[in-house]
């Protein structure tokens, strides 16, 4: 059986009435099981639709056009987008309400977004530089102002403002724009995402939180009260509802689960009470079942995103064996008699480290219902890294 995806399958979007099975397809691949997608997107809408709270879920987990839709239809307000390659391929996709979350500084790049502003409606950008405004004033001098976040550091020194002070004077300069729309304030705390104990999550977050506070009451103060208080993310996402200061959450990783992810609690009932599902999986086959205790699967640093752990096995596997990267092409799955068990080609299920960059490494997804293939949708935004 062909599953290979054709030019002009992908310039479509993704293939339509094509079935198959598991078993047919090519390894290393990217599986979704499609129901378990689906219903981690309906939890996490009802539960900020509960507290009253937007949704604008983080595109740079999934990169999908198709993802963006079905996250769109449950309710959410828009989509955030890391850089501006994938805001621009998720509008070419029809996605509108897109919030690049990332300044955009480049020439290049303000050349590129005032383009966008043009064919996009509702799109916003962050900024934490008096210069960067006046070059996002000329970006928003078209067919409608540009939206304005005002980029909060949370602590960490990558971007954002380093004072209420300075936030206050950002905002008096916005609203001094008539080709920029004030949207308010994003505060990211991505390290606070998986500290793994609760209660050490949530004492850092409240920290945080009030200091996002003294934030606002300076815009307040100069009578710029933020009209959207952006940030959060699956890690603190029901820490943020209970503090009840973010009006909108980024949340990116729940449609997945990732390992670093089902490490944490993140309810405070402990971490193996995931309140979303593993979703996101990486089809591989034994290649090699030669050695003691070792089986060799065929796929290695190319297949996963590799700055934290090996993957864990998640079917196929049997109890107690582990994975060890053996290379650009191959991991070892490692345990008592596996190679007894497991004769090449047998096919070994593994749960991604880290579902951002995992996604990275691949075109397409491949969307399961059991052992059923029922589509195969592009990795929309994939290579969009400036």
């Amino acid at each position: 059986m062909d599953l290979a995806i054709s030019d002009d399958q992908r310039l479509h979007g993704h293939l339509i009435g094509r079935q198959g099975s598991r078993a047919d397809l090519n390894t290393p691949v990217l599986v979704v099981e499609a129901d378990a997608l689906d219903r981690n997107i309906a939890r996490m809408a009802a539960l900020a639709a509960q507290k009253g709270v937007r949704l604008r879920p983080h595109a740079k987990t999934h990169k999908s056009v198709e993802i963006a839709r079905r996250q769109l239809a449950a309710g959410a307000v828009g989509v955030c987008c890391a850089k501006l390659g994938e805001a621009e391929a998720l509008a070419a996709g029809g996605i509108a309400g897109l919030h690049i979350t990332s300044p955009v500084v480049a020439a290049p790049g303000l050349a590129r977004l005032a383009a966008l502003n043009a064919l996009s409606e509702r799109l916003s950008v962050v900024c934490d530089d008096p210069a960067n405004l006046a070059q996002l004033a000329e970006a928003g001098a078209g067919v409608r102002p540009l939206g304005v976040f005002i980029d909060v550091d949370p602590g960490i020194h990558r971007t954002g403002v380093a004072s209420p002070e300075a936030a206050a004077e950002l905002a008096r300069i916005i609203l001094s724009q008539p080709s920029l729309r004030y949207e308010g304030v994003q505060m990211y705390c991505g390290r606070e995402q998986h500290i793994e104990d609760f209660a050490e999550r949530r004492a850092a977050i409240a920290e945080r939180t009030d200091y996002l506070r003294t934030v606002i009451a300076a815009l307040e103060a100069v009578g710029a009260p933020p009209p959207v208080i952006t940030g959060g993310g699956t890690g603190t996402h029901r820490i943020d509802l209970e503090l009840g200061v973010f009006t909108e959450l980024q949340v990116g990783s729940y449609i997945f689960m990732d390992d670093q992810y089902a490490a944490c609690d993140l309810t405070g009932a402990g971490a193996d009470d995931l309140p979303f599902e593993r979703s996101l999986f990486v089809e591989t086959r034994v290649v090699s079942a030669n050695a003691t205790g070792l089986v060799t699967l065929d796929g290695g640093f190319k297949a996963f995103a590799t700055e934290g752990k090996p993957p864990t096995p998640a079917a196929g596997a049997p109890d107690g064996a582990f994975c060890v990267f053996m290379g650009d092409e191959h991991t070892a799955l490692i345990g008592k008699g596996v190679e007894t068990h497991l004769r090449p080609g047998a096919m070994v299920r593994l749960n991604p480290p880290h579902c951002d960059p995992t996604v990275e490494h691949y075109e397409s997804y491949h969307l399961l219902r059991g052992d059923t293939l029922v589509d195969i949708w592009p990795v929309s935004a994939r290579g969009r890294a400036r």
